[in-house]
């Protein structure tokens, strides 16, 4: 419960202490608008990792070395937990948005702190501005910010066996040939869905896949992405299971 605590009240404190820092960042963007995302990027990062941390959260990181540092991806993952953002955004070796569901947009300071970091709401119900904010997540790319989807579309229980894969939510690759990025995270419902209210210590696994590209793929496995990409995660998760402790 301690954790748990301390948890709700750095967040809490970091969103109310962040409005000056907000301004702060303004200001700097009018002059310098690239230091201030990357300014912002590494805030952001900072406060997760404490967050990994107070959770008493282990990661073990495979394939990290395999995420391109001069080009713009697509990071595709499973999603289980909240803590799965955490996670991985703690580690984007440059600026990078998400895509998140509509809902997101209604919470202050968090929705403003993600609009800052180039994150994108998807409204799953009204195809017209869903098609509007996968159009912005291309231009993003073509503008060299990384992008993160989970397009399963919601969390999912099963810890191997993934949810269909949203193919529309691809073309944010197939539009503009970034590489795909390939993520499996193992464990981390363990964090905290698993005994909600309650945090507990968890080792959990990070892995990126093998670089996915576009334009290389032939032409019925580019007509099927989504399926292909899943097909590989679901691989890379049974590959996880080495790297867990056992008791």
């Amino acid at each position: 419960m301690i954790r748990s605590l301390l948890i709700v009240i750095l967040i809490v404190a970091f969103l109310i202490l962040s409005i000056p820092i907000l301004i702060v960042e303004w200001i700097i963007g009018k002059f310098n608008p690239y230091a201030r995302d990357i300014s912002s990027l590494r805030i952001v990062q900072f406060m997760f990792k404490l967050i990994l941390f107070i959770a008493g959260t282990k990661v073990t990181v495979i394939g990290e070395d395999r995420i391109p540092k001069d080009t713009p991806v697509l990071y595709v993952g499973n999603h289980r937990s909240y803590f799965d953002v955490v996670l991985t955004y703690a580690r984007c070796p440059g600026l990078t948005g998400y895509v998140a569901k509509d809902s997101m947009k209604k919470i202050p300071l968090l929705s403003t702190w993600m609009e800052r970091l180039y994150c994108l709401f998807l409204n799953r119900t009204d195809i017209k501005e869903g098609l509007k904010t996968i159009l912005t997540g291309i231009e993003q790319i073509k503008n060299g910010i990384s992008m993160c989807i989970f397009p399963e579309g919601t969390r999912n229980d099963n810890p191997k066996e993934l949810l269909p894969f949203k193919e529309g939510s691809f073309k944010l690759a197939l539009k503009t040939g970034c590489p795909i990025i390939p993520i499996a995270m193992t464990n981390t419902p363990k964090i905290y869905e698993a005994q909600a209210p309650l945090l507990k210590k968890t080792h959990v696994v990070l892995h990126y896949g093998k670089p996915i590209l576009p334009n290389e793929l032939d032409a019925d496995t580019k007509k099927h992405i989504g399926v292909y990409t899943k097909c590989v995660i679901e691989q890379m998760l049974e590959e996880n299971e080495q790297y867990l402790e056992t008791p």
